[in-house]
Parts: structure tokens; sequence; C-alpha cells
């Protein structure tokens, strides 16, 4: 038996307005509900779809090309004949189990340290009162306004003293934690995390860091879980940083291997291409396994939220 209320009942007690007013919110919540995309939906999501792809295709298209010294123009748009054995060369060129192994170490480190720290400071900013919080939120909001480049030479610098250049972990320390996941987890744990629950928890006997572990990280799992998505795929594919810090190094991650591809004097993009296709395959590959479950994480959180 449906819980909604009969609108001869909401007309008895509310008057005719609220009744209404419901009976058109409900005809309009059963035609949404019944009513299915149109060509103008349909037509634009394949529009969209191509966008995304063409890249793609056109790497793959490149990387299929049997010789290096093709004229890439619209021809280039076949395939060849060429695409494992350019895939093969540039596995062997990016010594690519190597720098699989320093980018997946990066990545795995970043996210995980950024998913526990964002969380912790998000739980403070959002639930604990203490003094200079707001100013305090304020100040790691901002710094997400300065951009990248004017931290390069005292970052470049400090790690240099710290004798890391040349290190992967150069790269991992100015990644631990970031403003976005912050403020991220801030605006989440905002509006997901009522304060009735933690004052339960408090009130059974619960401590503070076993309030946070008990109660809030159970209520942020699907923005941490995003969060750690968004984390991972900036790290593997960042190259600003790690082309400057690593130094002759550069082999350590996918990125700046694949860059090294470029020869001095002559490009070989069908070896270039093919280079980029594998530092992208591993992602691809998460997204396809991953990709339900990273929805099922966004709409969790939606309805949590």
């Amino acid at each position: 038996m449906s819980n909604e209320v009969s609108v001869a009942t909401l007309r008895q007690y509310g008057g005719n307005g609220v009744a209404n007013a419901a009976q058109r919110k409900r005809k309009l919540a059963v035609t949404s509900e019944g009513r299915r995309p149109g060509w103008v939906s349909y037509t634009y999501l394949t529009i969209a779809l191509l966008l995304v792809i063409f890249p793609l295709y056109y790497a793959f298209s490149i990387a299929s090309q049997p010789t290096p010294d093709t004229q890439y123009g619209p021809q280039a748009l076949k395939f060849g004949s060429g695409l494992f054995t350019n895939l093969s060369n540039a596995f062997e060129e990016l010594g690519y189990w190597h720098a699989l192994g320093g980018t997946f170490m990066v990545s795995a480190v970043c996210s995980v340290t950024t998913v526990l720290f964002a969380t912790l400071a998000g739980y403070s900013f959002s639930k604990l009162s203490f003094r200079g919080r707001k100013g305090l939120l304020l100040f790691v909001v901002a710094t997400m306004a300065i951009p990248t480049q004017l931290a390069v030479v005292p970052l470049f610098v400090l790690m240099n003293k710290l004798h890391l250049f040349g290190s992967l972990w150069a790269v991992v320390i100015p990644g631990i934690v970031t403003a976005f996941g912050v403020f991220w987890m801030t605006q989440y744990l905002e509006g997901a995390l009522p304060y009735e629950l933690i004052e339960a928890a408090r009130m059974d006997g619960a401590s503070m860091i076993r309030t946070f572990w008990n109660v809030a990280i159970p209520a942020a799992r699907p923005a941490m879980a995003m969060l750690f998505l968004f984390t991972f795929v900036a790290q593997w594919t960042n190259y600003f940083w790690p082309t400057i810090i690593l130094g002759p190094n550069k082999g350590n991650m996918l990125t700046t291997a694949a860059a090294a591809l470029k020869g001095a004097h002559f490009t070989d993009y069908t070896l270039i291409m093919s280079g980029v296709i594998l530092t992208a395959a591993p992602l691809i590959i998460l997204f396809f396994f991953m990709g339900r479950q990273l929805v099922s994480g966004i709409m969790a959180g939606a309805v949590k939220g």
C-alpha cells in the first residue's frame, strides 16, 4: 500500500491549493519516470561519444602505420598492419615493467595518503569546532588558485637539499595531500554526516578517533572512492613535475619515459603513439572493469547526501 496521502485527504485538511499542487507534482513525477529520451538526446550523446573516442582511435591508427615516415593526414585514419610490431618496439624502448612499477607506486601512495589526510581534514573542518576553522579552510582553498609553475623552483630547491633529486619520492612527497581533496571531503561530510550520529557515538563512550573510524569513514566512502580515482588518474598522467625532478631517471615513470621516445633529429610518431597507448592502457582497463562500481559509488553518495 502506498504511503502517500490521497488528494482528497489533502483537500479536506489543507485546502484546494495544497491538493492541486500535490496532484500536479505527482503527475509530473509519473511523466518523468515514464518518459524516454528522444532523438535529440541520442544525437547529443552520440556526438559526445565520438568526440571522446576519436583521439584514442587516431592514436591507434598512427601506431598501426607500418613505417615511421608516413605522412600523417587523412590516410592515417585507416589502420595499418604494424600495430603489434610498433607496440612491441615501444614496450622495449620504454622499459615498460620498470616504468609501470614506478608509476603505480607513485599513484597508489599519493592516492592513499591524499584520501586519508583529506578525510581527516574534511572531518575536522566540517564537524569539529575550533578557533580559526573558517579562516584556515579559506586559506587551504585559496592555495588552489596558485599556479603549479610558481612552486616549481622552491620545490626543486627543497628536494635537491633533501638529496631526493632523481628519486620517485621527490614526486610522491608533493602529492601526499591536495587542497582539492580537503575541500572535496569537507563539502561532502558537511551534508552526508549528521551531527546526531557523532553525538550518539560520543554518548556511547567512543573516542574522537574511534568516532572518525566507525562513523565518519562509512559515511564518506563514496566520496573517498571518487577522490582516490581522481588522484590516481592525476598522478598516473602527471608529466610536468616528474620530467623536472627525475632528471636522468626519466625512465622510472611511464609519462616521462614515453616523452623520451622522441628522437633528437627524427620523430617516430608511430613509436610515440605506441608508447602513449601503452601508458594509457592500464587506466583504460581500470575504467573498463571498475566503471559500474564507480557509478554505484557516485549514486550512493548522491542518495546519502
